[in-house]
């Protein structure tokens, strides 16, 4: 009953601090959105699908960060030489990540959360990491304040299933003051966060086809053979 309670009071929150973060924040995003339409054209801001509460999907919103520039065969180029100035600068102050707090308002996002993923890696996560979708994913997170992009799979996962046990209205208190204190200093932050490490999929996926091939069995064959 005590943390049905606080989970009302969380979402109570979440509402009264995203909008009233919107409404203060509006000449900024005024700003930002003249700037990107000047400087990137359309569209202003960015949406990608993710999985969320309960594994439903639900479309995250961003301030865009990267061009439209292509190749000779008109295949986009690849994130890093879309990224400009002006999408570095959004990235390096989290500021891309403004527009989420309508996604906070819908219900689909709180403040403090498990940051939402990409739906391909729904099937990579184990059962005990699946139980991060017991709450609504968050704006920020501890994993993010753990040390945000530089934290490899395994253990920003375990951040998150630390986060579903752990979860109390002053441990959420306590990540969004941290993670003003990681934004300003700018610690873990990566443009381009593929140039450090893989996606979960690719590196499960290999790590699962690494497996097989050194299995017992496997090993077995192939000196047979």
């Amino acid at each position: 009953m005590k943390r049905r309670i606080g989970q009302v009071v969380k979402r109570s929150l979440d509402i009264v601090v995203a909008a009233t973060g919107l409404v203060v924040l509006s000449p900024l995003i005024l700003v930002i959105a003249v700037l990107i339409r000047w400087r990137m054209g359309s569209p202003i801001l960015f949406r990608q699908e993710r999985t969320g509460y309960r594994e439903r999907r639900f479309y995250t919103l961003k301030f865009r960060t990267m061009n439209s520039r292509t190749d000779a065969a008109g295949r986009l180029l690849p994130d890093h030489r879309r990224l400009g100035r002006l999408g570095r600068l959004l990235r390096r102050l989290s500021l891309d990540e403004i527009p989420q707090l309508f996604n906070v308002l819908k219900g689909e996002m709180s403040l403090v959360g498990p940051r939402p993923l990409l739906p391909k890696y729904d099937q990579w996560y184990s059962a005990e990491e699946r139980r991060r979708f017991e709450v609504r994913p968050g704006i920020t997170g501890l994993a993010q304040v753990a040390g945000r992009n530089l934290v490899e799979w395994n253990a920003r996962l375990a951040y998150d299933i630390e986060y579903v046990d752990r979860w109390s209205l002053w441990l959420d208190l306590k990540i969004l003051l941290q993670t003003v204190s990681v934004v300003f200093s700018r610690n873990g932050v990566l443009e381009d966060p593929r140039s450090l490490m893989s996606d979960l999929d690719e590196e499960r996926g290999e790590a699962m086809t690494e497996e097989v091939v050194l299995s017992p069995e496997h090993k077995t064959l192939l000196r047979a053979g």
